[in-house]
């Protein structure tokens, strides 16, 4: 008997035209990082319908059909948080979100920003309602050096688009090299902290015990 094919997932550009359908207020880079950051936690009790309901900040938007309502859910969960489970792999590692950059004041704030977004999402995803979470030793490392580039981000951001600040083309584009390095070593870290947790969950589930079950 043949297999029936599995069924269609939304694209990214797809998933794009729902949030914005929504009036989803977390842009599309960000909403990838959290979801990356709940396929990465170590909570077991993590859900990502509740990753998706707090994109519009605890519940989900309103919708005209019950076919509407299973589309969007659909799309974010059998779509886009499925495809992020392949980056717990490790010959998989994850991408931060790639756009074409001037090296200009306005170039530079804009990609400091939306680093700034996908790794606030990372963290938010990672530890969902948590205010602290038991993290093995690596990912404890991984997530100390993101917080770093994250600060640094949010320097770049708050310096940059100042123009009473001084600054050259030659600075700016030595600015946007720095940034572009910062991106590989995050990217790095989210793989370590991916690896990391996906081990620590494993564990976590070879020693719960097992009761015996009823027999009727």
């Amino acid at each position: 008997m043949a297999k029936r094919p599995p069924p269609p997932t939304a694209t990214d550009d797809e998933i794009r035209a729902l949030l914005k359908r929504y009036k989803c207020p977390v842009p599309f880079h960000e909403v990838r990082t959290r979801f990356l950051g709940n396929v990465a936690t170590p909570d077991m009790a993590a859900s990502p319908i509740r990753v998706v309901e707090m994109l519009w900040g605890g519940g989900l938007p309103e919708f005209d059909t019950i076919d509407d309502a299973n589309e969007l859910v659909g799309a974010l969960i059998m779509g886009l948080w499925n495809r992020l489970t392949r980056h717990q792999n490790r010959n998989a590692p994850f991408r931060l979100t790639r756009r074409a950059t001037e090296p200009t004041r306005e170039g530079l704030a804009a990609l400091a920003l939306m680093r700034q977004q996908e790794l606030d999402g990372f963290i938010e995803g990672l530890f969902g309602l948590e205010e602290s979470l038991d993290l093995p030793e690596r990912a404890h490392h991984g997530l100390g050096a993101l917080s770093e580039m994250r600060a640094l981000f949010a320097a770049v951001l708050d310096i940059v688009p100042d123009e009473t600040k001084p600054g050259t083309e030659k600075d700016f584009a030595t600015t946007l090299r720095q940034i572009q390095e910062m991106t590989k070593i995050a990217e790095h870290e989210i793989h370590a902290i991916m690896l990391s947790c996906k081990r620590a969950r494993r564990q976590m589930l070879a020693s719960l015990p097992t009761e015996k079950p009823t027999l009727h």
